[in-house]
């Protein structure tokens, strides 16, 4: 608790300041070095993304594909 103010003739002494505003500059000190420290601290404990799973498969037998490859124009008979 703070102390109070003593009386000097007209004038009188403010009171003491708290803990508070006393010590408010190295508690946001500390705290912003945490953060600081949490932010920009190692990310090897970061997991990698899961891959895509494919949206379909290959066809489980030779030949049943639905979709033909587009076939190549032959370059010889065009000389």
């Amino acid at each position: 608790m703070a102390k109070t103010p003593r009386v000097i003739g007209v004038l009188s002494e403010p009171a003491e300041p708290g803990w508070w505003k006393r010590h408010r500059h190295v508690v946001l000190l500390v705290l912003g070095l945490f953060i600081g420290y949490q932010l920009s601290g190692p990310a090897s404990d970061v997991r990698e993304a899961p891959r895509p799973k494919p949206f379909h498969t290959a066809p489980s037998k030779p030949g049943t594909e639905s979709v033909k490859p587009i076939p190549t124009p032959d370059r010889s008979a065009r000389d």
